[in-house]
């Protein structure tokens, strides 16, 4: 029947956690309430709170736009709504200076716990119990909505895998493997704490200077609302809006490779950090993405070694137990 969904959530959750390639579930989610979570819906609960919008330039350049290099807006998803429909209102608000036919508005990476902890009602909308993770609900996800063209840089998490799904409109998904990463010449510069940037811009790939990138194997998917789609392990994902309004949501589940990852990324903050306080400041900008506030004292830093080292090592010893 049409109301029965393809997987229990046992054998979704056996998928997710296994699965080394990029999978799309269809039919998971018809009964969800997340589904009316359309732009307009989301406005209206909002009910005027502002959040931030990153924007960015339409044409096409052979270099990512990188975070830092976006402007920023602290705009309503009414503003937003209106901009994107070329309203009149827009002449004298928040996006005036921003020419909908050349800028494309991406609000994302947004703690669902966060802009709706008034209304903590809302976060069962998402029940990520159907792929097995009982509890977990909108309070353990991320709100994505952007204009046409707006898009996350070819990039890979270091921590965990990742579902999404897709809500409003469609967005096109360019996937590399773990073993594609030397040809997609990784960068840490900007840093941002589980993320590892590829200094191609797949989408325009400058071949003379990224010779390598044509030997990557790009795996493209266009999901549409209703979809989910598993992202493996230290996949490499560049993620584009192509419909007018698009809506996703997204969470990130925990792996025990987790904790090897952390020691990894504590010692690549500390590196950073040092490297910074030592750069000429006029370049500070280029440094950080605009998610990392700030560079962390050293003192700091060595916290976040010890508690990912300590953290480390008990996982390793519980699974030496677990052996025996």
């Amino acid at each position: 029947g049409e109301d029965v969904k393809p997987f229990t959530p046992g054998k979704a959750k056996e998928i997710v956690m296994s699965l080394q390639q990029p999978a799309v579930f269809c039919n998971m989610v018809g009964d969800w309430p997340a589904l009316h979570w359309n732009a307009k819906y989301l406005s209206a609960v909002l009910d005027g709170k502002t959040i931030q919008f990153r924007l960015g330039l339409k044409t096409m350049d052979l270099v990512p736009q990188f975070e830092t290099r976006c402007s920023y807006v602290e705009a309503t998803l009414e503003e937003f709504l209106a901009w994107s429909c070329g309203q009149p209102s827009c002449l004298s608000g928040p996006f005036s200076c921003y020419e909908y036919s050349k800028y494309w508005a991406y609000a994302d990476y947004k703690y669902i716990a966060r802009i709706f902890e008034d209304k903590p009602e809302i976060f069962q909308d998402i029940r990520w119990s159907d792929f097995g993770f009982p509890g977990r609900s909108g309070k353990e996800s991320t709100l994505w909505i952007g204009s046409e063209g707006a898009n996350t840089p070819c990039h890979l998490d270091s921590y965990g895998c990742n579902l999404v799904l897709q809500v409003q409109g469609r967005k096109r998904w360019h996937l590399f493997p773990p073993g594609d990463t030397s040809f997609l010449y990784p960068t840490r510069i900007p840093y941002e704490e589980s993320s590892i940037f590829s200094k191609v811009n797949v989408a325009n790939p400058d071949l003379k200077r990224f010779p390598e990138f044509k030997n990557t194997t790009a795996h493209v998917v266009t999901l549409s609302p209703g979809q989910v789609l598993l992202v493996p392990r230290q996949w490499w994902h560049y993620v584009e809006s192509i419909d007018p309004i698009t809506v996703s949501i997204n969470s990130w589940i925990e792996l025990d490779a987790d904790h090897e990852a952390r020691v990894e990324e504590a010692i690549t903050r500390m590196l950073v950090c040092a490297i910074k306080s030592a750069e000429n400041p006029s370049d500070g900008d280029l440094w950080l993405n605009p998610t990392e506030v700030e560079a962390t004292s050293h003192e700091i830093n060595l916290q976040y070694l010890n508690k990912a080292v300590s953290a480390y090592f008990k996982c390793q010893k519980a699974r030496v137990s677990e052996l025996a």
